[in-house]
């Protein structure tokens, strides 16, 4: 299958070899040209606009934020004007369920099809094309992209027709995943100042109760105090309980641990921790408890 693919950061340059190594014919474009040059190696076509990467019928973005989608999609040259009648924007991007739902009328607007598809999953997972993919979007657009889902994922899971459903189950599992984080970090700092070594208290945890992926992988981040390089920005994590946040608000709904973890994530940026990974915030409660620093 013929696909663009914009935004080349950590997740994406691992989701783009992925198509590659399944055989698509992949175009990239980033505004960072160099981060697009190791994909050539691998068979992609590297683009300098957006237009040249929106040619075929499909496109993926894997943007940071809000604005950087909406500059992308919805800016003079970008998708909505360079995609042609009938083509799917897939966003992989961790974005506002009201930025989604703006998208999706936007290329409905434009005769085009927007499928949200955001992922669960680390870096290492995007350049094994072994992520979880959140897809919502029509039945057809969904078919259309399988092939894609399969390249990119270990499994897709379709939750609804209607786009901003994904990025409101996207938001809602980094929210949990945020909580494991805090409530590791603190439960570690507890045993840590009684005197119990951090890597047994992880072993123990995740051979007993807590067996799950994210309980090992964040859990050794936090023992080892290995916070960089991000595999996942502390900034990003912010914006996430942020996005959340008003979901919840526009929902009625309180999310009163999603009110605490943005003050961790705040605390942590504070003291200058914006580039650390956001398991980052595990390590407060020692520090808070007089045992780093």
């Amino acid at each position: 299958m013929k696909v663009g693919f914009v935004g080349l950061g950590h997740m994406g340059g691992g989701m783009a070899a992925s198509l590659l190594k399944a055989g698509h014919e992949v175009t990239v474009y980033n505004r960072t040209r160099a981060k697009a040059e190791p994909l050539i190696a691998q068979g992609a076509r590297v683009v300098a606009s957006i237009a040249d990467a929106c040619r075929d019928s499909a496109v993926i973005t894997m943007l940071a934020n809000d604005n950087a989608v909406e500059g992308l999609v919805l800016g003079k040259g970008g998708i909505i004007d360079s995609l042609p009648k009938g083509g799917i924007h897939f966003s992989s991007s961790t974005i506002s369920v009201a930025l989604s739902e703006a998208l999706a009328k936007a290329h409905a607007k434009a005769g085009q099809r927007f499928v949200a598809a955001p992922v669960f999953g680390r870096p290492n997972l995007a350049a094994a094309g072994q992520l979880f993919v959140i897809a919502a979007g029509s039945q057809d657009a969904i078919a259309a992209a399988t092939p894609l889902f399969d390249a990119i994922g270990q499994k897709t899971f379709v939750v609804s027709e209607t786009p901003k459903a994904a990025n409101l189950v996207k938001l809602s599992g980094n929210f949990l995943i945020a909580v494991v984080i805090e409530s590791l970090g603190e439960a570690m700092a507890l045993v840590g100042k009684g005197g119990i070594g951090r890597h047994q208290y992880v072993d123990i945890l995740t051979s007993t109760l807590f067996s799950a992926p994210v309980y090992k992988t964040y859990g050794a981040l936090i023992a080892d105090k290995k916070f960089s390089p991000a595999g996942f920005a502390a900034a990003l994590g912010q914006k996430d309980i942020r996005l959340t946040l008003a979901a919840a608000e526009e929902l009625c709904v309180p999310l009163p641990l999603a009110s605490l973890l943005r003050d961790r994530f705040l605390t942590l940026m504070a003291h200058g921790g914006d580039d650390l990974d956001w398991s980052a915030i595990g390590g407060l409660a020692a520090k808070d408890a007089g045992e780093d620093g």
